[in-house]
């Protein structure tokens, strides 16, 4: 599939291969790139957040199918500089929009701006707007409608100082929601910060892995989803690259096929989630059904010091509260020295991790961390703390 639209003729050749742009958490862009790389691309290019390729509009679909980590992929229409709005908008209206969009298709302006003419990025997406539905006008004597909402033909403006890159939001609602979590609970890791974790914890998918304090279970959804090589979007009915003009369902089709094949039937892994509160794991069982990976994770209700451990060991990630909110902190005290009593006396063996972003709580686990890697969940700055765990007793848990 990969670079098939570059051989098709009816493509429109400004379309035919291009920058691909794919963004998702500040801080897994690495861990992004590894995914790209593994599905036999290249990588021209790693930021904090995003990564850059060269591909075709067909090499979008497959990295939307199957990308864990991705929050967005773009794909790039044109590159200009523009020193003024005005000049935005005839820069833009040059572009041949007839070529990707009918006029019976509905679009939306999405931008990120940072020029010192533009105060709010909503004027700048304005000025896109209108250039594309002033040349359908003088075309077509009529216009797409337009609005905010992401499900039909997605514009992304990225304009900084004076250059302006312009892309088809190929995804159109974000791929950080993977579209199992029926329950959020409260304060919850977005789906592709989640998978970023797993990752980034080195886990082998064979071993056992542990998610105490699991609330909406999140970490072990994504987990399970990895052990058993299933696509996170394979239920997803839209998608940006489906309103491009010309779209082919065939490829489309032929491609979730493909992600179908290579999902085991069973994942190979134990993966393991606890909570104290009951209504936390009752709302994780129910989005691991969601996610279709309910028989292959084993939940209890128990203190996380209660958390059953299998053997031989595995990974075991925790994510307690920050304490964001007023007087959350001085209750999260004692939590804190109890998860590195846990890991202490109850883990030797793992590959222990606390996920943080309360900097002055992590160093009351009383542990020295041999490894810590920075993420960012929303605008919180968070740590990855890595332990390595070898002395202690651990209550092994049955084999189910």
């Amino acid at each position: 599939m990969a670079g098939a639209q570059g051989r098709n003729p009816a493509v429109p050749t400004f379309l035919r291969r291009a920058t691909i742009r794919v963004t998702g958490p500040r801080g897994g862009a690495e861990l992004l790139s590894e995914e790209i790389q593994a599905l036999g691309f290249g990588v021209s290019r790693i930021q904090a957040d995003a990564v850059e390729l060269e591909g075709t509009l067909a090499d979008c679909m497959r990295l939307n199918l199957f990308l864990r980590a991705a929050s967005r992929v773009f794909f790039r229409l044109g590159a200009f500089s523009a020193e003024s709005p005005d000049t935005l908008y005839r820069q833009v209206r040059e572009i041949p929009w007839e070529e990707v969009l009918t006029p019976a298709t509905p679009f939306s302006v999405h931008g990120f701006v940072r020029h010192p003419s533009i105060k709010d990025s909503r004027f700048a997406n304005l000025k896109v707007k209108d250039a594309v539905a002033d040349r359908f006008m003088a075309r077509f004597g009529r216009r797409p409608n337009s609005g905010p909402d992401r499900t039909r033909f997605v514009v992304f403006l990225h304009w900084e100082k004076d250059r302006v890159q312009l892309y088809i939001d190929t995804s159109g609602e974000p791929l950080s929601r993977h579209g199992y979590r029926r329950i959020p609970m409260e304060a919850p890791l977005q789906e592709s910060l989640a998978a970023c974790l797993v990752m980034a914890t080195g886990w082998d998918r064979k071993t056992p892995f542990v998610n105490p304090m699991c609330g909406s279970g999140t970490l072990a959804v994504e987990a399970a989803l990895m052990a058993a090589n299933r696509s996170p979007h394979l239920l997803r009915k839209n998608f940006g690259f489906m309103h491009v003009k010309g779209f082919d369902r065939r490829p489309w089709e032929a491609l979730k096929n493909e992600a179908r094949r290579m999902g085991a039937k069973t994942t190979g892994a134990r993966v393991l989630a606890s909570d104290l509160r009951v209504e936390a794991v009752d709302a994780a069982r129910k989005n691991a059904r969601a996610a279709g990976v309910e028989e292959w994770i084993e939940f209890d209700v128990c203190d996380f010091r209660k958390t059953p451990l299998p053997d031989p060991p595995g990974v075991i990630v925790v994510n307690p509260a920050y304490g964001q909110r007023m007087g959350e902190e001085k209750a999260l005290a004692e939590v804190y020295p109890a998860i590195g009593d846990f890991f202490k006396q109850r883990c030797s063996g793992f590959k222990g991790f606390v996920f943080t972003g309360n900097p002055a709580l992590a160093k009351r686990v009383g542990l020295r961390p041999n490894r810590r890697r920075v993420f960012y969940n929303g605008p919180i700055e968070c740590r990855l703390l890595e332990y390595e765990l070898y002395e202690g007793s651990r209550e092994k848990a049955p084999r189910s």
